[in-house]
């Protein structure tokens, strides 16, 4: 399409993006990204600023600067909106048809609808997902597989609450130009999501509510907060009628928790504990700094390690604190129908998991598959009985340091050559699924997404540039390490067998090589791998 009013569409105009994409729409796009682009690029140069800072040697803290928002015990944020006041069980995954009224109906109070680590951001998808969302709220959405099973949408009081996750600041969108310049990924997501669904969501008795992921600090959050009161201007509603739930899954930002929550006070729904994402953070912002901040291998660590037990402790305290919720992290385990063995085992630590959390005082937690829904509901249904959440459960006794929160040194577990393996099947499996543009999905009886991959390979990386040897085998080198993804593709081969893409396959292994190999670190995989999209 040609330029209108400064914005250009690159992408293809499938069936009915027109809805999407009106002038409209994209003029509040347009108005945004004049608005705030500059800012968001001052932030990621920030963000550059900071790790440079960190890999010479200097320790994150807590911040001097605003030691005085920490200490005001004054301020609150918003009260819970309607919605989203009970959030005992949440539902993640992407904004695909089925999966839209799958999550809708799954008897989650709450579905995170995902355009962020759960997809692909395939222009078919963004555009596509935002239709979807639009359908289920105007009931004019069904589906039908291709075995003929069809899927429709309960009634509207049996229907989780969408919170929408747009993309994080480091991505942009480049199947829209504004003045010629790519815009941002996460922009575009609010604002056709707040121009086409806000009235919509009013209109049903509850709002345009949000997931904000990957922020490292609040000056990021305080960014968000002018996009909201901006575009609720410009679209005539209420200031404060947004509301946003942002993902601590960042080691900066869990020095910046009650700051967050400060700079968006007005339109904040609380905090969530993204723990892979977290894991993913701490190997990344500390990858040149030593044996110290060496961890185990991704399986053997588990949310009982002190560094996590402090982060974990550290948000419910502070968002009770401001009475705002404590969303817990994702029961990953997929249910199998066909094998009851695999079901006792998902069951039993998903309930594990989440008995922790509701007795830790979390207001909710995630699942990623339906069938997991009356399991972690059960758990909180003991904890909450007929209260929507236990923002009164106050931790004062809670003290964590900043050194409780880098203690990577003290979480038990090894680097075996099996996790060497693990790290490298599940990734390659999980970038071949990515590239033919699935965000979701489940390997080895677990539902992955993006941070899966950025784990494996910022590990592998990890370990190859700190010399470390594996506790049953070899020193990891880079020969070592393409040695194991020939022999993982192979056994993939193998097990799919006419499934096996070999076109998809061999971008996974390019891609996966290039980030893990790499002599310098890459700081999201998805960067590259977006690049090779259509």
């Amino acid at each position: 399409m040609g330029a209108t009013n400064g914005v250009e569409i690159t992408g293809p105009l499938h069936e009915r993006f027109d809805e999407i994409l009106t002038d409209e729409a994209l003029a509040l796009v347009a108005e945004l990204h004049r608005a705030f682009e500059d800012r968001r690029q001052e932030l990621l140069a920030a963000r550059r600023t900071r790790q440079e800072q960190i890999s010479a040697g200097a320790d994150l803290d807590f911040l001097p600067e605003t030691k005085h928002i920490r200490e005001d015990d004054s301020w609150k944020v918003a009260p819970p909106a309607p919605g989203i006041t009970d959030r005992r069980v949440e539902i993640t995954g992407p904004t695909d048809r089925k999966m839209t009224i799958n999550a809708l109906n799954s008897g989650a109070k709450v579905w995170l609808a995902d355009f962020e680590d759960a997809n692909t951001p395939l222009w078919e998808n963004m555009i596509g997902g935002q239709l979807n969302l639009r359908d289920a709220l105007d009931r004019t959405i069904d589906f039908t597989s291709p075995q003929g099973k069809t899927y429709a949408l309960k009634d509207d009081e049996e229907l989780a609450t969408i919170v929408v996750r747009p993309r994080g600041w480091h991505l942009d969108e480049k199947h829209i130009l504004v003045d010629g310049r790519r815009t941002s990924g996460g922009i575009v997501d609010f604002a056709l999501y707040f121009f086409h669904c806000a009235q919509r969501q009013i209109d049903k008795g509850r709002g345009p509510y949000f997931y904000l992921p990957k922020m490292q600090s609040h000056l990021e959050a305080r960014l968000w907060n002018d996009i909201f009161v901006t575009a609720q201007e410009r679209l005539g509603i209420p200031r404060g009628t947004i509301r946003a739930t942002c993902l601590i899954e960042t080691i900066p930002a869990a020095f910046e928790m009650e700051e967050i929550l400060y700079e968006l006070r007005e339109h904040s729904a609380g905090l969530n504990a993204g723990r892979w994402d977290y894991l993913f953070s701490i190997i990344k912002t500390h990858r040149t700094r030593g044996r110290q901040f060496l961890l185990p291998e991704r399986n053997a660590v588990t949310m009982t390690a002190p560094m996590m037990r402090a982060y974990t402790e550290l948000l419910v305290k502070t968002c009770h604190k401001r009475g705002a919720h404590a969303i817990g992290g994702m029961a990953a385990f997929i249910p199998s129908r066909r094998d009851e063995e695999v079901n006792r085992t998902a069951f039993a630590k998903v309930r594990d998991d989440k008995s922790r959390e509701s007795g830790d005082g979390f207001d909710g937690s995630w699942v990623a598959h339906p069938d997991l829904v009356p399991v972690a509901m059960e758990i909180f249904d003991g904890v909450l009985g007929e209260r929507p959440n236990q923002i009164d459960k106050q931790r004062p006794e809670v003290e964590v340091s900043a050194a409780d929160l880098l203690a990577v040194d003290k979480t038990p577990g090894g680097v075996t050559l099996t996790g060497l393996r693990n790290n490298i099947n599940v990734a390659l499996q999980y970038l071949a699924t990515w590239m033919g543009g699935n965000g979701a999905v489940a390997i080895h009886n677990l539902m992955e997404d993006a941070a899966t991959a950025e784990i494996s390979r910022s590990q592998i990386w990890q370990w190859l540039h700190n010399d470390v040897t594996l506790d049953d085998g070899p020193k990891v080198t880079a020969e070592l390490v393409r040695e194991v993804i020939d022999e993982e593709l192979a056994t993939i081969r193998e097990t799919l067998g006419e499934a096996f893409d070999e076109a998809l396959y061999q971008q996974a292994k390019e891609l996966f090589s290039e980030v893990a190999l790499a002599d310098e670190y890459v700081d999201f995989l998805t960067l590259p791998a977006y690049e090779r999209m259509p």
